[in-house]
């Protein structure tokens, strides 16, 4: 059975929250379908972030200094915060290309002749998105492992960082939500998602201790919502390498994650939803 068909068969009035709960988990189960029926998807997603981690790990290893050493297995544990945050944002890219891929083929306007819940075919999109980042990072979990990176903290701590990076990683698939209805194709969708992340990235505490930049990249790199997350999972992780700064998204960095990530999703969510209701294919 379809997810057309689906969605119009528990259309049924009653509870508003109820109703858009239930259309946002169809639509979300149409799309994994759809991931699982096409695993290039997945297995082109797997090979970019360990190829960041066996790169950085291995060729920058040796010559960056982290908290006075220039120790290669200190820099892969203060490096792997900012390879799982990088991966979680960078899901941006693949749900930008695929809304825009359903605009493009006309399945958003039969999405919306339905009767269902205005924001669900975001939000499904957004949670199969959020399925897949959790995959990905499980995987690379697994590789950091593999190349020496340990937690020194409690089961509890660990796992609070890695919902913290879900929830960025969340967070940020609503920026790729509006990037792609707002643009024609999927391949410009990929381009828009892609072309701003560089940027947010790599001016942050992820690839290199944030206290050498010169001030005024500095000042940026310490209140970028980036480096708060990364920031936070290095304490919750036990690794080396936080930041001593006294801006306050250094000082309280799981607050910050969690008031960044929150903030983005209701400002982008609302932006996102009122493009869909006006945005033709």
């Amino acid at each position: 059975m379809s997810a057309v068909t689906d969605i119009a068969r528990v259309a049924a009035p009653g509870n508003p929250i109820g109703r858009s709960v239930r259309d946002s988990l169809v639509v979300a189960k149409r799309n994994l379908i759809r991931m699982s029926r096409i695993p290039e998807m997945i297995i082109f997603g797997l090979i970019q972030p360990i190829m960041f981690v066996v790169l950085f790990s291995y060729v920058f290893g040796g010559s960056m200094n982290i908290g006075g050493t220039t120790d290669s297995s200190v820099y892969r544990e203060f490096l792997m915060a900012g390879i799982f945050a990088q991966t979680v944002t960078f899901a941006t890219a693949g749900a930008g290309a695929g809304i825009a891929d359903d605009m493009h083929k006309g399945l958003i306007d039969r999405f919306r002749s339905l009767p269902m819940a205005r924001g669900a075919v975001l939000t499904g999109r957004t949670l199969a998105d959020l399925v897949q980042t959790a995959l990905t990072l499980f995987v690379l979990a697994m590789v950091a492992l593999l190349v020496g990176w340990r937690t020194h903290t409690s089961f509890g701590e660990v796992l609070g960082a890695f919902g913290l990076l879900l929830l960025l990683g969340y967070a940020f698939t609503w920026v790729g939500a509006l990037i792609g209805l707002s643009v024609r194709t999927p391949e410009a969708a990929t381009s828009g998602g892609l072309i701003w992340l560089f940027p947010v990235t790599f001016i942050s505490n992820a690839f290199v201790d944030s206290s050498r930049m010169t001030p005024w990249l500095r000042h940026v790199a310490d209140w970028n919502p980036f480096s708060a997350t990364v920031q936070a999972c290095r304490e919750l992780f036990g690794n080396p390498g936080v930041s001593p700064s006294d801006a306050w998204p250094m000082q309280h960095p799981v607050w910050a994650s969690l008031i960044y990530s929150i903030l983005i999703i209701v400002a982008f969510r609302t932006l996102a939803v009122r493009k869909y209701r006006s945005a033709t294919a």
